[in-house]
């Protein structure tokens, strides 16, 4: 009986059929936890998907996968670039570790006329400004320009849409290097939001001592851009198995050395955490939108988490600028090393393996499907114990430490070994033999400091209650007249001819912008657009956050008003 609980364990189940460049990450991981992994995919369900590019790179209806519908499409730099100005119109000065930007081709003209005010009001003022591809990745296609006159406007432009931000020119330095940071950051749940932050990343460092942007040294790539897939193709490109030197190096080291110097260590990680929850507030409502067409609520269907690389660096007086989220950063643990002329041989990383195999394995422990099932039986157990007030010494073994409980130790654990092996682990819980999560959660933990910022996904929630046909992402003029109607927000200065119009003009301005031509109707954005005009309209005279604010609690109340009186109805 002593041997008959562990015995009964079943072992976590991971499909990696799809994982790609995640591959040997997520096998290191999987061995240290002794989970079973099923690398050519399985006919019955598992337990959990790991999926290397999107959520539909697999037909999934049970477990969970490692990828929420629509965050591609989300953190592409026109649409996180929107999200955040749409934040920004609210709360400038908490969003505003944002560079500046302007969406090519469509606000061209906008950032010309912007430019040239400021050089006016400014004749010292000599910006710099970097253009970045909408789709690009690894760092192709961006460039930098002194004035707006140097956009590449002829063809590339139009048929492939870009940002044009302005360049940080004053970087903190280290060794006369300008780096950034990869933070991992796992999005745990959307709703209930669960946000973790990895304690450590990468940094990945300029090939060439940086100088600030000049006519002669714009083009210099290995100075001013600081991907790793550019300047490992730099001959300065220094491989290091340690992680304080060389052209990658972790987080924790530059840390380490500024705080070695001085600086405030602590109010710095308290500013990325304040930027990342404030950047994940901007990405959710729309995500949401993209969760319920996808996943609509009371139909079968897996749940998501995902794992996603923040990009950031530091200006000279330690604040963390946003430079790109990604939806599927580099989980590779090894990289291609030339070892003759044309020859290359990939080898291990050692920077990269500490750093990613802890974000992967913890984030599994996060999400262990088994975990709530294990705190049940322990609970019954416990409760069965002060029922027949008699300690069971024997029952021990079902008594699985907890995530913050677990060891300091970081044992080699031995291979989970090939998948037709036992679906049942007969072992003791590997959880006591792995180091502490490497995973901190930031929200809910600090949800009090951050709520008052969530206007949009109240107006996100609205837009979801008005659409109508399930699986479905835009609004139609039906469903827009009937949230007019039902919030009571239709009057004798505000005819339902005059919504009509206001829907049509929004609507297709925003058609006209490139955005999702599969279904026709109102998509988000513009519904959020339409909601900030009548707030405005409505209540005069008042900042804008403040406007929204109220239009949103008189809707909510009238909405709220209608849902009582709809089984009152029903009974009578």
């Amino acid at each position: 009986e002593e041997g008959g609980c562990a015995a009964r364990r079943p072992r976590v189940t991971v499909d990696s059929s799809k994982a790609k460049t995640s591959l040997e990450a997520l096998k290191i991981s999987l061995r240290q936890l002794r989970w079973r992994e099923f690398p050519f995919g399985r006919r019955l369900p598992c337990d959990i998907y790991w999926h290397g590019v999107s959520f539909h790179d697999n037909d999934i209806f049970s477990g969970q996968v490692n990828k929420f519908p629509g965050m591609t499409e989300m953190v592409r730099k026109i649409t996180l670039s929107r999200a955040v100005r749409t934040m920004q119109d609210l709360f400038p000065l908490e969003y505003n570790f944002y560079p500046r930007s302007w969406i090519l081709p469509e606000e061209f003209p906008l950032f010309v006329a912007e430019v040239r005010v400021m050089k006016d009001s400014d004749p010292s003022w000599k910006p710099t400004f970097i253009v970045k591809p909408d789709g690009g990745c690894q760092g192709d296609g961006i460039y930098l320009i002194k004035d707006p006159s140097d956009i590449r406007l002829t063809g590339s432009i139009q048929s492939r849409p870009a940002v044009v931000q302005e360049y940080i020119c004053k970087p903190l330095l280290v060794d006369k290097l300008k780096f950034d940071i990869r933070l991992y950051v796992l999005l745990k749940s959307l709703e209930p939001l669960e946000i973790y932050i990895a304690k450590d990343g990468l940094s990945r460092f300029c090939t060439e001592p940086y100088q600030e942007p000049t006519l002669k040294n714009l083009h210099q790539v290995f100075m001013h851009l600081t991907n790793y897939s550019l300047n490992i193709h730099s001959g300065n490109f220094i491989h290091s198995d340690s992680v304080n030197t060389g052209s990658k190096r972790t987080f924790s080291s530059i840390l380490c050395r500024l705080s070695s110097r001085g600086a405030d260590v602590k109010k710095l990680w308290s500013d990325i955490i304040s930027l990342v929850i404030k950047t994940i507030i901007a990405l959710t409502p729309e995500l949401k939108v993209y969760y319920q067409s996808d996943i609509p609520a009371g139909k079968p269907g897996p749940t998501c988490f995902q794992i996603l690389g923040f990009d950031i660096l530091l200006m000279k007086n330690l604040k963390p600028m946003l430079l790109e989220v990604n939806a599927n950063p580099s989980m590779r643990i090894e990289h291609e090393q030339e070892l003759s002329p044309g020859v290359f041989e990939n080898v291990p990383s050692p920077v990269d393996e500490e750093v990613k195999v802890a974000v992967i394995r913890d984030t599994l422990r996060l999400v262990d499907p088994q975990k709530k099932k294990r705190k049940n039986t322990q609970q019954h157990i416990e409760s069965g114990k002060n029922k027949v007030n008699v300690r069971y010494d024997s029952f021990t073994c079902c008594r699985y430490p907890t995530l913050e409980r677990v060891s300091e130790a970081n044992e080699e654990l031995p291979d989970a070994g090939p998948a037709d092996r036992p679906d049942h682990d007969t072992t003791r819980s590997p959880e006591a033999s792995l180091p502490s999560l490497c995973l901190k959660q930031v929200f809910p933990k600090y949800a009090k400091q951050f709520n008052y910022l969530r206007l949009v996904d109240r107006v996100a929630a609205l837009f979801i209650r008005f659409l109508g046909v399930k699986g479905t992402t835009k609004l139609g003029p039906t469903g827009f007249r009937t949230f007019i109607r039902n919030c009571k927000l239709s009057n004798s200065n505000f005819s339902m001819a005059s919504v009509d119009i206001l829907y049509i003009d929004i609507t297709r301005r925003w058609n006209s912008m490139g955005i999702d031509h599969k279904e026709s109707g109102m998509c988000l954005q513009a519904f959020v657009e339409a909601f900030f005009c009548l707030a405005q309209k409505k209540y005069k005279s008042l900042p804008l956050h403040e406007q929204v604010a109220m239009l949103i609690d008189f809707c909510e109340y009238h909405l709220a008003a209608l849902d009582e009186k709809r089984p009152v109805c029903g009974r009578g």
